[in-house]
């Protein structure tokens, strides 16, 4: 049994590390207390253990509440520590501008901040966040060029939105869930618009979508378009679920009821010059409606916009010219009347 020897002896030591005497400090093995590396703590010589001092107080002070009399003590801290260094001129800290100079700067602060506008996701969408523009007198300038509303969410088929711009093609969207370009109808209006919105943002090369609940308006992609050339047009053949307004007048033929109504609407399709395969749809529908002749109408294009009012040919995409004696307009191009 001579070689258990050594396994006796670890026993025994075992044994006297962890006997507990009455005596000690440490609740585990009652060895000698000292002061632990933490504070408030006590460490055991014998077995390591620590435990909270019962007899250790906290000497540490609140930090005191923040007054205004700090905050101005610190900001003038930062200022002087910025005005020292290489930031010198940022956060207008050496402004020296003149009072009329400060005023200009804080409005067109204002205007810059509240004239954000437009939402999008910037991992799918390719454009820039802000497109603000001011005129000379510091007034916003809208970049809205149309916009579509969901009127009711009770589409039952063949609803269509177009957008067009001369010599760039239309661009057709449609109450379709089969099709690339056609929008899923939600559960509300809001969740359709929403729909219809994600369509157009990924398939247009003219427009981006902004969402605003049940409306959507429409910037331009390119800054090089005009907005008095750009064109939209929604057929809604059944009830009134979707309507679409450009320059403060809504697009809809069933809502006119006037020839002022109807010249209105003549005098904002031809502020490019130009009338598109769907505004002359639109402008035909409500020649329907209201028992205008094309005479009329021709003589009506005629007082606005002269005889040399051109039409987008739906053949070839050319411009056709107007013969007035003719009431109609001619494509060389197709060698067609339009």
């Amino acid at each position: 049994m001579a070689g258990f020897g050594g396994l006796r002896k670890g026993r025994e030591e075992a044994k006297d590390n962890l006997s507990f005497n009455e005596g000690g400090d440490c609740p585990r093995c009652g060895g000698e207390a000292q002061d632990s590396t933490m504070a408030g703590y006590l460490n055991c010589i014998s077995c390591g253990h620590e435990w909270a001092d019962p007899n250790y107080k906290d000497t540490r002070k609140r930090p005191e509440p923040p007054t205004h009399r700090r905050d101005a003590e610190m900001i003038q801290q930062f200022k002087e520590e910025m005005a020292s260094g290489e930031l010198a001129n940022v956060l207008g800290i050496n402004k020296n501008l003149s009072g009329e100079q400060e005023q200009s700067l804080k409005r067109l602060e204002d205007k810059w901040m509240s004239g954000m506008q437009g939402h999008y996701n910037a991992a799918a969408e390719e454009r820039k966040p802000l497109m603000i523009s001011f005129d000379d007198d510091d007034n916003i300038l809208s970049t809205e060029v149309a916009a579509i509303t969901i009127v009711s969410n009770g589409f039952d088929g063949g609803e269509e939105i177009r957008l067009e711009y001369p010599g760039r093609g239309t661009e057709f969207y449609a109450y379709n869930e089969r099709s690339p370009t056609g929008w899923k109808r939600g559960p509300n209006a809001e969740t359709t618009a929403r729909s219809i919105a994600n369509v157009i943002n990924r398939s247009s090369k003219l427009v981006y979508a902004n969402l605003d609940g049940v409306r959507i308006s429409f910037e331009l992609r390119d800054e090089n378009l005009k907005p008095a050339s750009f064109v939209i047009f929604v057929d809604d053949p059944g009830g009134t679920d979707i309507v679409a307004e450009k320059g403060g007048v809504v697009l809809d033929h069933r809502d006119f009821s006037t020839l002022q109504d109807y010249r209105n609407v003549v005098e904002m399709v031809l502020e490019d010059g130009i009338i598109s395969p769907s505004e002359d749809q639109l402008l035909w529908a409500m020649r329907e409606q209201l028992n205008i002749d094309d005479a009329y109408h021709i003589q009506m294009v005629m007082e606005i916009c002269g005889e040399n009012t051109l039409k987008e040919c739906t053949s070839c995409g050319s411009m056709a010219e107007l013969y007035a004696e003719h009431a109609a307009w001619y494509c060389h191009a197709c060698e067609q009347w339009c």
